[in-house]
């Protein structure tokens, strides 16, 4: 093998034909999305995602969360790739049904609506996932939160996978520890996870994933803990939602930090932030610091749209997000 490799660099014109593919391959390899991708292809696309965003928003100002959510819930789960927006079908296991999504996970006829607006204008060319990209960036910016450049580039996914969302989505009872290997094993590391997890200052939660909490956790703040109880029976109304910051829960801001300092994290998982371990540190300096949490929330929302997506002739366009073509 070495000897081949040596008479191939002897040779000028099979040195620069090799060179050539090795340069093709690692290309391949390490397609960049970009921010201009659809600079002359679809000019308006982005303006067409935003108003249509804000529309959806404007109508119900709790959407902003749950469209950040959907970004984040997708991305984990193959990659940005809208697995995420795919209805079951007989040949489709819909990740909408896995239990981290199902009667929770909300947003999709809004990413669907912004898609048959840009479909007017560029059929065939914007991706459902750099729609749901666009649109927890225009969600945020919407409600006083951050905003960033969006990379751009992705296609959609031809499959999807209940199983991956059921093991590879956070769950609301894991401890520090689960959530930080689960972010790890995506590329994030522990001050982006809990910079992402900010966001639940937009949030709700349904009262079946904070009861044990509320009722059986000595750590919690009590007073806290019986405001929650009046929406929250110990028997009963599973599905009663509360807002994870029942401080300012329209506004994107750090009150969701302050709260956790405050042992009044609803979730437990959101309560381990803060808790003896690790990141006690960054919770305190977001607590401290709204600029820097709307910083580092905006770089975090950027590395993770592009976990694995999908580029160049992988996957497909599609012409509606909620089934492939």
């Amino acid at each position: 093998m070495a000897i081949q490799v040596l008479n191939i660099l002897a040779s000028p014109a099979k040195a620069a034909a090799l060179m050539f593919v090795v340069l093709l391959l690692n290309t391949a390899c390490q397609a960049q999305l970009t921010s201009t991708f659809y600079q002359n292809s679809c000019p308006n696309a982005l303006s067409t995602i935003r108003t249509s965003i804000r529309n959806s928003i404007a109508a119900e100002r709790r959407m902003a969360a749950s469209l950040i959510r959907l970004h984040f819930h997708d991305c984990f789960v193959q990659g940005c790739d809208a697995s995420i927006l795919l209805e079951e079908t007989p040949s489709i296991e819909s990740e909408q049904t896995a239990v981290p999504n199902k009667d929770s996970a909300r947003g999709y006829g809004v990413i669907e609506k912004a898609k048959s607006e840009v479909e007017k204008i560029c059929p065939g060319v914007v991706s459902c996932a750099d729609i749901l990209a666009v649109a927890a960036r225009d969600a945020s910016a919407y409600v006083g939160g951050p905003s960033w450049t969006v990379m751009l580039g992705r296609r959609d996914s031809t499959t999807a996978s209940r199983t991956l969302a059921n093991s590879e989505l956070p769950r609301f009872t894991d401890g520090l520890d689960r959530l930080i290997s689960r972010f790890q094993s995506k590329g994030l590391n522990a001050r982006d996870m809990v910079a992402l997890s900010g966001s639940h200052t937009l949030g709700q939660a349904q009262c079946v994933t904070f009861r044990d909490r509320i009722y059986n956790n000595v750590t919690i703040d009590a007073g806290f803990a019986s405001t929650r109880r009046r929406g929250c029976p110990a028997v009963g109304g599973d599905s009663n939602l509360a807002p994870l910051d029942l401080v300012t829960p329209n506004s994107f801001d750090n009150n969701y930090f302050k709260n956790l300092i405050q042992r009044k994290g609803l979730l437990e998982s959101d309560q381990v932030l803060f808790s003896g371990g690790s990141t006690d540190s960054i919770v305190s300096e977001y607590s401290r610091s709204p600029a820097a949490f709307s910083s580092d929330f905006a770089s975090a929302m950027i590395k993770m749209g592009n976990i694995e997506p999908l580029t160049g002739t992988a996957g497909e366009i599609r012409r509606i997000c909620s089934a492939v073509n």
